[in-house]
């Protein structure tokens, strides 16, 4: 639950080539079900800014999607599921505790790894990395990053 609450973010996305673009969005997490699940929604560009005809940011694309993630104690991780219809992207990850960080791994149904990380995590920031494998982690490909500031924390408001 430590993220619960909303995101202001910067968005870094990589292409292959090594061209980099920049973009923000935000995120809003809480709890559902309950209490017995998180639900987060993450939006690129943000939702003031999103109109028809806006350009789709490369790599990245334009997302407007949620995350449904249940903890399950039996094998002390998170069945997490990503649903974009944006972007018609569907996802299965489990997501453990590494040291600090929140890793998260599943694969899509072309049979290629996908990890996504929270790093650097604070009571007011993370960093996400969104990263992809297509040689079964041979070696991976930096897709996207984010960077995430609480809403209305002085580190938001330090940093717009």
């Amino acid at each position: 639950g430590q993220f619960v609450g909303s995101w202001n973010t910067d968005i870094v996305s990589h292409e292959q080539n090594g061209t980099d673009h920049c973009g923000n969005g935000e995120i809003h997490f809480g709890w559902v079900l309950e209490g017995r699940a998180i639900q987060d929604v993450w939006m690129i560009p943000r939702r003031a800014e999103r109109r028809p005809g806006i350009p789709t940011m490369p790599v990245a694309g334009n997302w407007y999607g949620t995350t449904l993630r249940v903890y399950d104690p039996a094998i002390d991780a998170w069945h997490i599921l990503w649903t974009d219809p944006a972007n018609q992207i569907y996802t299965q990850q489990i997501g453990r505790r590494r040291g600090n960080d929140i890793v998260q791994e599943g694969r899509l149904s072309n049979g290629a790894i996908l990890r996504w990380s929270f790093t650097e995590i604070t009571p007011n920031s993370f960093h996400w990395l969104g990263e992809h494998s297509a040689d079964d982690g041979a070696s991976w490909w930096l897709q996207v990053e984010v960077i995430a500031r609480r809403a209305g924390s002085a580190a938001a408001s330090e940093s717009a």
